[in-house]
């Protein structure tokens, strides 16, 4: 046997799964992979959903949440998790649980609470419990302004706005926050991030808009892919700035295809294809 001389860059994913392949666990498992991380899952609900919609949701029982937390992370561990759907405030305990259980210090949340085709993703009572059980365990919270504005229950219609908010949800824990844009707050790609190390100062992160139908899964490609750069070690103002970079050209690769006959996914690999 030959002596061991590397080890894989860890990353897991806890979400929900799309049985359409362009969203949920199934983008973060391929966008880890594409981002050179091994990558593992915690499912936390079932999806019935294409690139029309969700037909219907079926929930993991919490219980058994669990039981892949401690699969996963009692043998293999994780160097960074990425946590997306969440559907009911009992797998959200269970979740935090298992967090603090293992001591994972490397989390993007992504509180998934729509889905692109505008379907609601999570239960109303769970979103108290979203916000006292892992907001505070975060190491990088990435709504869009959708939920930003679900969380902190204001009304986000301006640039400044979505800064202000920004600022709100990292007082309530994560060490920094990405609020992905969209319309009527900003124009194209641009997203609002900021930093608790950086004197409170907001960034935007500037890219050219990608005229494409194929956005499914955009914001749980984005995230995962800020988490494998952060299981690469990477700072989090690196991680949020490369993973931009990622998802931008996800997006220019996934114009280019047609699959479904509604929003199609990003292209994950789009470094590693060839372009037809």
């Amino acid at each position: 046997m030959k002596p061991v001389s590397s080890q894989y860059l860890r990353a897991l994913t806890i979400a929900g799964s799309d049985s359409g392949g362009g969203a949920g666990i199934q983008a973060d498992l391929k966008t880890f992979s594409a981002l050179g991380c091994y990558g593992m899952s915690v499912i936390t609900a079932l999806t019935a959903q294409n690139t029309q919609g969700v037909s219907g949701i079926h929930d993991v029982p919490a219980d058994f949440v669990t039981a892949q937390l401690d699969a996963v992370l009692g043998d293999i561990g994780a160097d960074a998790v990425k946590i997306g759907m969440l559907h009911n405030p009992e797998t959200i305990r269970a979740v935090a649980k298992g967090l603090r259980r293992f001591d994972v210090q490397r989390v993007v949340l992504d509180p998934v609470m729509f889905a692109k085709s505008g379907d609601r993703l999570i239960q109303d009572e769970a979103v108290a419990a979203l916000k006292s059980e892992l907001l505070p365990l975060a190491t990088l919270l990435t709504p869009n302004f959708k939920e930003a504005e679900a969380l902190l229950e204001m009304n986000i219609d301006s640039a400044e706005a979505m800064e202000d908010a920004a600022r709100q949800l990292a007082a309530l824990g994560p060490q920094a926050v990405v609020i992905k844009g969209g319309p009527p707050v900003t124009v194209g790609g641009d997203d609002c991030f900021f930093h608790n190390d950086d004197a409170g100062s907001v960034q935007w992160l500037n890219h050219a808009y990608v005229d494409t139908h194929n956005v499914h899964g955009t914001g749980c490609t984005f995230s995962s892919a800020m988490a494998a750069y952060l299981a690469r070690s990477e700072s989090v103002s690196d991680a949020v700035r490369h993973a931009k970079d990622y998802i931008s050209g996800a997006l220019e690769s996934g114009a280019l295809y047609r699959l479904g006959h509604g929003k199609g996914p990003v292209a994950h690999f789009f470094q590693l294809w060839p372009q037809r």
